[in-house]
């Protein structure tokens, strides 16, 4: 079953296709329809921006969509940086967001948080989304090379002392958030292939 991920970042499109080897799913990411624009993400939800994106990618190619909306909520910093992870600074850049993240935990003991996923999936009879969590809490320092974006500072519950760079692509994707939502996208490719 052929897929479209609403995106073009190739972290994400890498992380799916080791969640789908040796399956009948395949992806292709937005880099190769080089033709379609970016898709907003206008919402103030996870599940708002994921489907916002997938619906924007179906109506323009007819091809079944799945789009992801990640990002990390710090209770001590009121859920931020929240649906703007990926652009909580000017810069947009992990550097920049860590850098920040970091500088506005200084001090600061609590530090739990959570990953959040909410993916959707747009296609010819309907629409779907589902989320996926990892709870754990911020670092006091980068730590590893693994990963990308604030996986550095992470420190999953799930795998204490180690932060998400640490941890190995099977370790990672057998506990993340994304992978959390992407492992219901199985039964209901499923769902769909048997309506």
């Amino acid at each position: 079953m052929r897929l479209i991920l609403a995106s073009n970042n190739p972290h994400k499109i890498e992380e799916l296709r080791h969640l789908f080897a040796g399956t009948a799913v395949s992806f292709s990411g937005l880099s190769d329809w080089p033709a379609l624009p970016e898709p907003p993400e206008t919402q103030d939800t996870f599940a708002g921006n994921a489907l916002q994106k997938a619906r924007f990618v179906y109506e323009r190619t007819g091809i079944m969509a799945v789009a992801d909306d990640s990002g990390l909520v710090v209770d001590a910093l009121g859920g931020q940086p929240g649906v703007r992870s990926k652009r909580w600074t000017p810069e947009a850049t992990a550097q920049s967001n860590n850098r920040h993240l970091l500088s506005a935990l200084d001090g600061i003991t609590t530090r739990t948080a959570r990953f959040v996923c909410a993916m959707a999936v747009v296609w010819s009879g309907g629409e779907r989304v589902i989320e996926g969590y990892c709870e754990g809490s911020i670092a006091v320092a980068l730590r590893g090379a693994g990963g990308f974006g604030y996986d550095p500072l992470f420190l999953p519950d799930a795998r204490p002392g180690q932060t998400m760079a640490e941890l190995s692509a099977a370790d990672k994707n057998a506990i993340s958030h994304r992978g959390q939502a992407f492992t219901h996208l199985p039964g209901l490719l499923a769902e769909i292939s048997d309506t």
